[in-house]
Order: structure tokens, then C-alpha cells, then sequence
């Protein structure tokens, strides 16, 4: 055992091994909901235990063995609840065993994610429930992630387990015929896990487990480009992170940062990746977010970044996946080859859509600042601080405010 955690130090490592978690024990116990209120259990007899004793040496492996001991012990309180009891028994490895598993997808978290994508559900619901057996996301953030209301978050995800429940949907290794339909949302899904840890410091592991998601992808589907296009995508975004702040802790944004501190590994990889997608000549949305980041990788500063393959590469994202994420990004990069006014008439086209959205606000804000409108640009920024709690985009935002 380790030294006594905090009640903090504790509920990070449920945030970082939930995921695992969930994903063996709904195998296990073949019941999605089960396995949530089981991890759950196993929360609050940590806060009770690890204080006094320290943190096991194998924190995942307690969690799994106390949660599924929980779960046990709810089955045999009810009748219907004994078959699941016997069949979870006959299907849990013994303690130092690993069990094997057939089928293309040889990895609990992804069969998880596979499941969770049934074409029954839609696919904002898919993608939800599976940030929140993942991920481990509360309701607030994937909301966030959605740009949607809480309240509309919470009843999606219940909508979503009661479907599982209704339609009797299967948890199983996805057949080699059924890994094509579900790859939209799988990949919609790893993207959003990825796009929460990095958004959020104190979330590393959630970028670290969507990169290695989309690595298992990528074995398992060689030949789609779309999977290489997003491990490039997740590949050249994570090389920026040790320059994203500063020696104060604060956020820096992509023009100002050191690109000597970027990760060249990473860097190597993403645009590897890249050049095999543009072989391969079968574009989509992911692919051609990864060659725009391929854009920023390969200039050696920002000055030198060529803005014209920007707007062209956005061009063709609106065409593939049209969104008003898509066309406000692709503002900022006009506003360098056609001025701050043409990109500020686009923006402004956006306000309706994007009222809710933080950095729609603070976009429009820079451009006010470039044309010399310079009250409306603190207005703007008023604005976009009244739309986030992030403390890094608030820092961030004030500090622009003066």
C-alpha cells in the first residue's frame, strides 16, 4: 500500500481507471447499468478504506475485484438477479488470470465502445453514453462537449440506457461485418474523449486512452483512412500540449507558442499518417482536420504558416461536414488572407447559431480589435467570459480584456 490519499487524490484515480472498469466488469456482469452503480459502490468504500490503509498497489484491479463483489451481492438479493449472479461467477477469470476473448475487438474498453454504437441508437446518444461508461464524463461536461443544455444531456443518456434495456441490445464483440457501420460513431466518440482530456489539464488520461483507442483502430482497420486520418488528427494536437501554457500556468494560443517545444515524435507520426491518407485518396472529415493541423506542424513559426491551404482545407471540410464549429473556424483563417472585415461579416452570420459557444465571442473580439472597434471588442469579450467557467479560457479571456 501507498501513503493515505486525499478524498481528492482518490476520485482522480477513479477518473483515470472508470473506464477500464465499467468495460470489464459490463462484460462480466452483462449489464451496463449494473456495472456503473458497482464502480460506484467500490467509490465509497475507497473514501472510507484507502485513507486509513493507503492505495492498493493495483488500484484497478481492487476497484474491479471490490465492485464486482458489490454487484454480487445485489444480484442475490432479488430472484431474477441469480441467473446474472451465476452466469458472472462462470465468466470472472481467476485473480491472476487474463480472460481471453474471441472476435475482432480484443480490448474491453473498445467492445465497449463498439457496443455502446449499436445502429439503434442515434448517433448523438451513442457517442454520449459512451463518454459517460468511458470516459467517466459527468453530465456537465458532455453537455459542454455537445454545445447543448444540461438538462438536454441527462434526459439523452437516459434515453439511451433505456433503449439498451428495451431493445435487448447485446454487450458483444462486434462481427467483422457489423465494424464499418459502427465506425462513425466510434470514431465520433474517441474524438470527443480526446477533444475533453485535451481541452481540460487536469484530463490528461482522457487524451492518453483516446490516442490509445485510436491506435488499437488502426490495427484493427488498417485500411480505413478515416482511423489514420484521426489518430493524425489526435497525433499533431497532442504535440502542441507542453507549449499550450506558459511558465505561469496560463493558456497560450497556437500563434504565440514555442514551436521548439513541441513534440517532434508526435509531430513525425501525425504527418506519416497524413502523407498514407493522402495515398490513399479517399478524403473525409477527419482526414482533412489532420492535414490542417499538418498545415501549422510543418511552419516554423506562425508567420510562416500557409493560410491559403487553411481556408482551402476548411472549404473542403464544409463540404464533407458541414457545422457552424466548421465555418467559424474557417473565419479565423480568412481574416489572414482576406482581412478582419470579411471574416467579422461571417462571424457575425454565425452569432444566432453559436450565441452559447464561448470562443465564437471571443473570435469576433479579436477581429473588433483589429478594425479599431475597440469597445465593441470588450463587449464581445464580456460576452464570451459570461459563457464559459473554464478557468484557463477565463484567464485567458481577462488577460486579453485588461
Amino acid at each position: 500500500m501507498t501513503a493515505a490519499p486525499s478524498s481528492a487524490g482518490i476520485s482522480r484515480i477513479f477518473a483515470e481507471e472508470y473506464g477500464r472498469c465499467v468495460a470489464t466488469l459490463t462484460r462480466v456482469l452483462h449489464d451496463i447499468d449494473l456495472a456503473e452503480e458497482a464502480v460506484q459502490d467500490a467509490v465509497t468504500v475507497a473514501l472510507t478504506r484507502w485513507p486509513a490503509e493507503g492505495v492498493p498497489p493495483n488500484p484497478g484491479g481492487w476497484i474491479v475485484t471490490t465492485a464486482r463483489r458489490r454487484a454480487l451481492d445485489r444480484l442475490r438479493r432479488d430472484a431474477v438477479g441469480r441467473d446474472k449472479e451465476a452466469r458472472a461467477v462462470r465468466e470472472t477469470p481467476a485473480e491472476q488470470d487474463e480472460p481471453e476473448e474471441e472476435g475482432p475487438v480484443r480490448d474491453d474498453r473498445l467492445r465497449l465502445v463498439f457496443t455502446c454504437c449499436h445502429p439503434a441508437l442515434a448517433l448523438p446518444a451513442r457517442v454520449a453514453l459512451t463518454l459517460r461508461l468511458l470516459g467517466g464524463l459527468s453530465t456537465p461536461e458532455i453537455a459542454r462537449a455537445f454545445l447543448v443544455p444540461e438538462a438536454t444531456m441527462a434526459q439523452r443518456i437516459v434515453r439511451a440506457k433505456n433503449k439498451i434495456r428495451a431493445a435487448r441490445i447485446p454487450y458483444r464483440v462486434p462481427r467483422d461485418a457489423d465494424l464499418p457501420e459502427r465506425l462513425p460513431g466510434v470514431l465520433a466518440v474517441v474524438y470527443l474523449v480526446f477533444t475533453e482530456g485535451h481541452a481540460t489539464a487536469t484530463r490528461t488520461d482522457l487524451a492518453a486512452e483516446a490516442i490509445r483507442l485510436g491506435r488499437l483502430l488502426a490495427e484493427l482497420m488498417p485500411d480505413e483512412p478515416e482511423v489514420l486520418g484521426l489518430l493524425a488528427l489526435m497525433l499533431l494536437t497532442e504535440a502542441r500540449r507542453p507549449a499550450r501554457t506558459g511558465p505561469d500556468g496560463t493558456r497560450v494560443l497556437l500563434a504565440d507558442q514555442d514551436r521548439t517545444r513541441w513534440d517532434r515524435d508526435l509531430v513525425r507520426e501525425g504527418l506519416e499518417l497524413v502523407r498514407r491518407c493522402l495515398r490513399r485518396d479517399r478524403p473525409g472529415p477527419y482526414q482533412v482536420q489532420a492535414a490542417i493541423n499538418a498545415v501549422h506542424a510543418s511552419a516554423p513559426d506562425a508567420a510562416s504558416t500557409d493560410w491559403h491551404q487553411v481556408v482551402a482545407l476548411h472549404d473542403q471540410l464544409l463540404a464533407l461536414a458541414p457545422s457552424p464549429t466548421v465555418a467559424l473556424n474557417r473565419a479565423v483563417a480568412l481574416a489572414e488572407t482576406e482581412g478582419p472585415a470579411a471574416a467579422l461579416a461571417i462571424v457575425d452570420d454565425l452569432a444566432e447559431r453559436l450565441d452559447r459557444y464561448h470562443l465564437l465571442h471571443a473570435v469576433r473580439a479579436d477581429l473588433l480589435r483589429r478594425l479599431g472597434r475597440d469597445d465593441e471588442a470588450r463587449a464581445a469579450l464580456d460576452a464570451a467570459l459570461a459563457r464559459t467557467d473554464d478557468p484557463d479560457d477565463r484567464a485567458l479571456l481577462e488577460a486579453r480584456r485588461g
